[in-house]
């Protein structure tokens, strides 16, 4: 097969956006208006008993109603089938079942492990593994503008607080497996009503700074990015030695980390590297490498392979 090399150009490129938030918070709501404001055929797949046609005076679109087992082979088919129908946008409302819904990963794993490991969910990931990385494979791949949702729920601690134990909230956590934000380039959390949003992850430079609503200019402004109009501009940074300080000590707290949420401050801290100037796109994209392989390493110790 011919290798085909071409200049690099952002409009090659097709948005791949996560909303987040707790059940009720306008991840739907907030999807579909971003869709509007990118242009184009929506289709939403709906795993949520057809919430999305509450929504269908905002804008006009169409619907694939996904219903249990939510297995990844069934949201790979349904994704599959608007990108044959030619969607301009798809909305996958919500990778949670995909994880943890009925039929989903987490359930698959019992089922498998109990049919073929004698119940030991660990040799079971061997399995498993493939089958979700497939599913996030076609939604990153798709020649379709994605906008994916997904449930998250409050993540707390307990803490040392001068000698007296309490519990502390560390912030929301996506009910989805580890490490899955890494794959998008934009990642919003709707904080409350009102269908305001903070940046978790953000490529695009667009995003920084106080929570911000969610509206049909969301889209608009993410469109011109995506064309061209609103590049973020910065100087080409040389390999200068305090680069390459930067660098290596980004790669000693990636290689330190212990867990793939551990890799979250990491990855958001060379995002802004890469957006105020400090690294080159080659280097930004090394760390990212590097980020990447580390959380696929620690998923895979947790996950031992069939023995």
């Amino acid at each position: 097969m011919a290798v085909v090399i071409r200049k690099a150009k952002r409009s090659a490129t097709k948005l791949r956006l996560l909303l987040s938030g707790p059940s009720g918070s306008g991840k739907t709501w907030g999807a579909i208006q971003i869709a509007k404001g990118l242009g184009g055929r929506v289709v939403v797949i709906d795993t949520e008993e057809g919430s999305s046609d509450l929504y269908d005076q905002l804008h006009a679109f169409d619907v694939i109603d996904l219903k249990p087992p939510f297995t990844p082979e069934r949201y790979v088919e349904c994704i599959a089938s608007a990108e044959e129908a030619g969607y301009d946008v798809i909305i996958v409302d919500s990778v949670t079942h995909c994880w943890s819904g009925s039929g989903g990963c987490l359930e698959l794993l019992d089922d498998i492990a109990k049919a073929q490991f004698r119940g030991n969910t660990w040799s079971a990931w061997s399995v498993i593994t493939p089958r979700w990385r497939a599913f996030v494979d076609k939604l990153l791949r798709s020649p379709a503008h994605v906008i994916a949702t997904g449930r998250s729920k409050t993540e707390t601690a307990q803490v040392d607080d001068h000698g007296k134990k309490s519990v502390a909230k560390l912030g929301m956590k996506l009910e989805a497996r580890d490490g899955l934000e890494y794959e998008f380039t934009l990642c919003l959390d709707i904080v409350h009503a009102g269908h305001f949003a903070t940046v978790s992850k953000d490529r695009t430079g667009l995003f920084s700074g106080d929570p911000k609503p969610i509206t049909v200019e969301t889209g608009k402004t993410l469109s011109a990015w995506l064309a061209g109009g609103q590049a973020v501009t910065a100087p080409t940074p040389d390999a200068t030695p305090d680069v390459m300080k930067i660098m290596g000590n980004a790669s000693k707290v990636i290689a330190s980390a212990l867990e793939p949420a551990d890799l979250k401050p990491a990855g958001r801290r060379i995002d802004a590297l890469l957006q105020d100037g400090t690294l080159s796109p080659a280097q930004w994209e090394t760390l990212t490498d590097q980020l990447l392989l580390k959380v696929d390493a620690l998923n895979a110790a947790k996950e031992p392979a069939n023995v």
